[in-house]
């Protein structure tokens, strides 16, 4: 996923299908200089993790 949509993903009132390893995850946070979110699980926002960008996809 580039920079730009998870922005505008994490900025949106709306939740996006969003998925990393094939779970899905919700982005809190996107640092641009990085290129990594902030997500966590769906169902478990006590897993935070950073990951990178390109491995985040949109379904």
């Amino acid at each position: 996923m580039n920079k730009q949509r998870a922005q505008e993903i994490a900025d949106s009132p709306i939740m996006a299908n969003v998925t990393y390893e094939g779970q899905s995850v919700y982005i809190q946070h996107v640092d641009h200089d990085r290129e990594t979110a902030r997500v966590y699980p769906l169902l478990q926002s006590e897993n935070e993790m950073e990951v990178p960008l390109h491995q985040l996809m949109e379904q």
